[in-house]
């Protein structure tokens, strides 16, 4: 058995981080369905090729971290810490011999030493950088974190009755919406990272109090 592992949510404000991982004995039956990643796939065919996933190979599993979680843990250790934390809690879920990450740091041979000393289990580790294009098993587990994001974001969108965004800051209806409940209410909204720089940015001018407000 051996397993791929990427991760969704990086980057993003609002929203969870979410590291999903595919179990298999071999590539032959993720090659049938055609998975690929899952940034190159619309969103019918992710929610489609996931139900595929789940029904065909041998195991999965997925580790979720909230914006709470985030704050909570950045407070102690780097983001990448965080991430190796849930790559190895994904990938203990079933035994397998071999693990592919798709690297999310820039040095692919430290990321592996770390990921194989953080797992402890003397087992074999690949990480690379676009191992999410380039081993089915991978693009796979990239598939489950992303419609797994994507299913926690609609929630979020319905709890707060609007449009939220896709919950990057390079999305403008996220950022607009954010600043508009900072500004409203003088604190970050539910499901929002307070621990990333643009969303304390707009914390500390909120709470500095200008002459126009007396």
């Amino acid at each position: 058995m051996y397993c791929g592992v990427d991760e969704a949510g990086r980057g993003s404000v609002m929203g969870p981080l979410v590291v999903g991982a595919v179990f298999v004995e071999s590539d032959d039956a993720l090659l049938d369905i055609g998975v690929k990643d899952s940034k190159k796939l619309t969103p019918k065919k992710r929610e489609s090729m996931y139900e595929q996933i789940v029904s065909s190979v041998p195991g999965w599993s997925v580790s979720i971290a909230s914006a709470a979680d985030i704050d909570e843990l950045r407070k102690t250790m780097s983001l990448n810490d965080i991430e190796m934390r849930m790559f190895c809690r994904a990938v203990s879920e079933h035994p397998s011999e071999t693990v592919i990450a798709d690297c999310p740091d820039v040095n692919e041979t430290g990321f592996t030493s770390r990921f194989k000393a953080a797992l402890g289990t003397g087992g074999n580790v690949i990480a690379k950088h676009k191992a999410d294009d380039t081993y089915p098993v991978v693009s796979a587990a990239s598939i489950i974190a992303k419609v797994t994001r994507d299913r926690m974001m609609e929630e979020i969108r319905e709890r707060l009755g609007t449009d939220v965004g896709s919950g990057y800051p390079s999305d403008r209806h996220t950022m607009g919406f954010i600043e508009r409940w900072i500004e409203e209410n003088g604190k970050a909204p539910e499901y929002v990272r307070c621990s990333w720089e643009p969303v304390r940015v707009m914390l500390s001018r909120r709470s500095n109090t200008k002459i126009s407000d007396w």
